[in-house]
């Protein structure tokens, strides 16, 4: 009966019924993705409308007040701005429509911003005058929910669905005088470093469209980067704040995890506690990041979340002039560091020493166990199954490179695959492995294990009686679409989520023609498809920034941005552009300018 079922479907019946399967499986996958496609479509015509409505606004103040020195009031850093408009010096008008003309103009070349926050123009008249950050524009990862706006992720599931109210440090901005006034881009699920989405696509560098702005907070970054915002708040994971801020050349700090409230952040998987989510700014420079800091530490946050600290800024350390016992590596040994990454880092090394602090060679422990088994098995303990819920019948971004279909491997198939590789590819195999389900005794286990690893580096680092640590940090940006493909780059920051320390980046250097020479000889440490990515994705980078990591113990913010303070200035009078500058370079003028921002 089989036999002449078959010889009947041979020849033509069998291709015409192989057609209609074929057929049949299109349709089925298109009529899945019907809901997905909606989604684009409503966050594209939002995202446009909302266009608009900033350059109608800007436009429209621009001819009542045709004397407003615009670049004048662009240039001023957070600080004087402050000031001025403390003073009634610039008016709190002034400084909304003027950034929100910039953010519009900068977004045509970038595309990072995702909403307008409209309500911007009203909640100027309420402003409390009194407030530290009275009158400042500040943009807004899009992850931070905000009353009455979409916080999508970057996934179609979201589309559609607007906050019931503001996240509490939206409301503790608004009450110290700040004025959010844009939502800006994410990369899909925010699990990435690279910044993408089908929501609303491909945010670019500022500093060189081919090249990723970094992420998650890669829309803050790149519009912070190109002058359109002079603050704003990222969150952090595994890096999330520090990529964008090194690879679009500004300022970034990663608290430890709960100094900031986290209260009305929109995720992906919620109930991950192994390894510590931050709240954090970005800004251009590190006094703006510091009076951020200053403005959310206050009673209206205490009061308004009860489960953060009552720890306010301690001035007093942020202000020492005292010198520094500074520790330092120049490699982890994990992710060999690129030319320009290692040049920055002994060159603020010697500036630290001549200005008389005291540099400590210093390495945690155990790092490749803390990158492959802690971090990595604490992100996924569950097999990534709560992860891919977010995915059902949407589209998946390239950004994310092969996360989701490893995730989606059968659990035995994890485990032979990482036995397989294990010779070969060691680090593949070790995340591999890492990304299986575990029980709870097993997670248990595991979090235990992630106390005693940040007990042993604190140990090493009393031992030493160091202040703070300087680190690389992975620049400079890499091309578009190359973090989904370097997993293993993000050691330099994962590093300090696991631990749950508070870090941040400086910019301190830009690469050379002798960097991007040196750059051929790069291998990386295994030889692996991960080092031979960051290879190529590093190449064609003269003229872009390159930064450096400060660290400090848990708690200790004032003491890691006072550090990040002195490495700015010791480091920026030859090194640092103009705010606002790279929004206008085209990559042919990189070269050109790059005697201007190098040291003779």
């Amino acid at each position: 009966m089989l036999a002449e079922a078959w010889a009947a479907l041979s020849g033509p019946s069998a291709a015409a019924l192989l057609c209609c399967l074929v057929a049949v499986v299109l349709a089925l996958r298109w009529s899945g993705r019907r809901a997905a496609r909606g989604a684009v479509a409503r966050a594209r015509r939002r995202q446009r409308a909302g266009l608009e409505t900033m350059d109608k606004a800007a436009q429209r103040f621009r001819l009542q007040n045709p004397d407003l020195d615009s670049e004048a009031l662009l240039a001023l850093p957070l600080p004087q701005l402050v000031q001025k408009l403390s003073s009634g010096e610039v008016s709190p008008e002034a400084a909304l429509f003027t950034y929100i003309g910039k953010a519009w103009e900068v977004n045509k070349e970038t595309n990072c911003v995702t909403s307008y926050l409209a309500d911007c123009e009203t909640q100027l008249s309420r402003a409390p005058r009194q407030g530290l950050l009275y009158g400042v524009p500040v943009s807004l990862k899009e992850c931070f929910h905000y009353k009455g706006q979409n916080s999508t992720l970057g996934l179609s599931l979201h589309e559609g669905m607007p906050a019931e109210c503001d996240s509490v440090v939206v409301q503790v901005l608004k009450l110290q005088g700040a004025v959010p006034f844009v939502h800006t881009n994410v990369p899909q699920s925010m699990f990435s470093y690279d910044c993408s989405n089908p929501l609303f696509g491909q945010t670019t560098n500022p500093w060189k469209s081919s090249k990723s702005p970094g992420g998650s907070s890669g829309g803050e970054g790149a519009l912070i980067g190109s002058g359109g915002s002079p603050l704003g708040l990222g969150t952090d994971i595994g890096g999330s704040i520090r990529f964008p801020s090194s690879f679009c050349g500004i300022c970034g700090l990663k608290p430890t995890g709960n100094r900031l409230s986290k209260s009305g952040l929109k995720g992906c998987v919620y109930g991950q506690e192994a390894v510590k989510l931050s709240v954090g700014p970005m800004a251009r420079d590190v006094e703006s990041l510091a009076l951020c800091m200053r403005a959310l530490l206050c009673e209206d946050m205490f009061r308004l979340d009860p489960t953060v600290p009552p720890l306010p800024f301690r001035e007093e350390i942020y202000k020492s002039s005292r010198p520094l016992r500074v520790g330092y590596y120049e490699t982890d040994n994990y992710t060999m560091p690129s030319p320009a990454m290692k040049r920055a880092l002994l060159e603020t090394k010697k500036s630290l020493e001549a200005a008389g602090h005291t540099l400590v060679p210093f390495l945690p422990n155990n790092i490749p166990h803390a990158l492959e088994t802690l971090a990595t098995g604490g992100l996924f303990s569950d097999g990534g199954h709560t992860f891919l819920q977010n995915f059902k019948g949407d589209f998946v971004d390239s950004c994310l490179g092969d996360l989701i279909l490893v995730l989606k491997l059968p659990i035995w198939l994890k485990g032979f695959l990482s036995f397989l590789l294990k010779p070969v590819l060691p680090r593949v195999a070790a995340f591999l492995s890492s990304m299986r389900p575990r029980s709870a005794a097993k997670l248990w286990e595991l979090q235990h294990e992630i106390k005693v690893y940040r007990s042993s580096v604190i140990t090493q680092w009393r031992a030493l009686d160091l202040d703070v640590l300087l680190t690389p940090m992975l620049g400079p940006a890499l091309d578009l679409n190359a973090p989904g493909r370097a997993t293993g780059a993000v050691s330099y920051t994962m590093l300090y989520n696991c631990l749950d320390f508070p870090a941040g980046v400086v910019p301190v250097t830009t690469v050379t023609a002798k960097d991007e020479a040196q750059m051929e000889h790069y291998q990386g440490y295994f030889g692996d498809i991960w080092d031979k990515i960051l290879k190529k994705a590093m190449r064609k980078s003269v003229g872009l920034p390159v930064s450096v990591q400060c660290v400090a113990l848990p708690w200790q913010e004032e003491m890691c941005l006072r550090f990040m303070r002195e490495v700015e200035q010791l480091m920026t009078p030859e090194k640092r552009l103009s705010p606002g500058t790279p929004a206008c370079l085209a990559s042919g003028d990189l070269e050109s300018i790059h005697s201007i921002v190098q040291p003779s």
